[in-house]
């Protein structure tokens, strides 16, 4: 049992609020930092009283029960409302950059670079030796983007014609088709969002040609190993969170608009500011 302290807000937790796909009344979120007030009956997972970030599903709340599995411990000098930004958007980057095939000298195009995970899979990727190209929507989007390890810094895809071995999309619409239609024989498109909301329209034969893949991603499985792997990165320096919109959970709707309006370079952080109660340790 985690007492939660911040949690972030992900795009995909406005689609889950509009979509249907979560029943009303439900609790919402996936990322959450916070302290654990009890610890697992199996004696696995962390000790009463560490400090810890987690994956998991309803993280919304004042005191979330987590799997052992999905969560980490926040190392010293991390600050929890940082953390609390690495769980979906870092794992994601760090996963799709896995499954496309990083490595030293490849082409790597991160479209909608300046959000949540664009900005991890600049860096990650960068680390790994690659030439970064970070696609943004506009020019003030990319500020911070060379720093962060992106070699080429681009509004939209102009000006990009040579083709690039890995793309990690997270805007989707005409720009996916456009990022297809730059990947080199053997390289691979990891589908991670879909921002825009528009329709990817794919002209005939666009997927008759030199083997190339579109895959659709999603986290799946246990996330505490890179967690800690990324929480390890970020406590060193290595990695660094940006948290561009940060307040109370009372001000989810400001901070839901702001990230919907593309107003929000890298995280929102909500900060959870409600009076506790003791943990009840009782039978029932």
């Amino acid at each position: 049992m985690v007492d939660v302290s911040h949690a972030s807000l992900n795009y995909g937790d406005l689609n889950d609020a509009r979509s249907g796909r979560v029943p009303v009344g439900a609790v919402l979120g996936s990322d959450a930092t916070g302290v654990v007030v009890r610890a697992a009956a199996d004696g696995t997972g962390p000790a009463e009283g560490t400090r810890v970030v987690a994956l998991t599903s309803g993280a919304f709340a004042e005191r979330v029960a987590i799997d052992v599995g999905a969560l980490a411990g926040i190392p010293d000098g991390l600050d929890p409302a940082r953390a609390v930004a690495l769980p979906v958007a870092g794992v994601a980057a760090l996963r799709s950059l896995r499954a496309a095939g990083l490595g030293p000298g490849k082409r790597v195009l991160i479209t909608g670079a300046s959000g949540g995970v664009g900005r991890f899979a600049v860096q990650l990727a960068a680390r790994a030796g690659a030439h970064v190209i970070a696609s943004v929507g506009s020019p003030a989007r990319g500020r911070g983007l060379a720093e962060a390890g992106a070699d080429e810094v681009l509004t939209g895809l102009e000006g990009l014609d040579r083709p690039v071995d890995v793309v990690i999309d997270s805007v989707g619409g005409p720009q996916l088709v456009a990022a297809w239609n730059l990947l080199a024989p053997g390289g691979s498109v990891q589908s991670v969002g879909w921002t825009s909301g528009e329709p990817a329209v794919f002209p005939p034969y666009a997927t008759v040609g030199p083997a190339k893949s579109l895959t659709s991603f999603v986290i799946e499985g246990d996330a505490g190993a890179d967690l800690a792997e990324l929480a390890g990165l970020a406590a060193r320096g290595a990695l660094a969170v940006e948290v561009g919109w940060q307040g109370s959970w009372e001000r989810f709707a400001e901070a839901a608009e702001a990230l919907r309006g593309r107003r929000v370079p890298g995280k929102a952080v909500l900060r959870v500011t409600s009076e506790r109660r003791p943990l009840d340790r009782g039978n029932g």
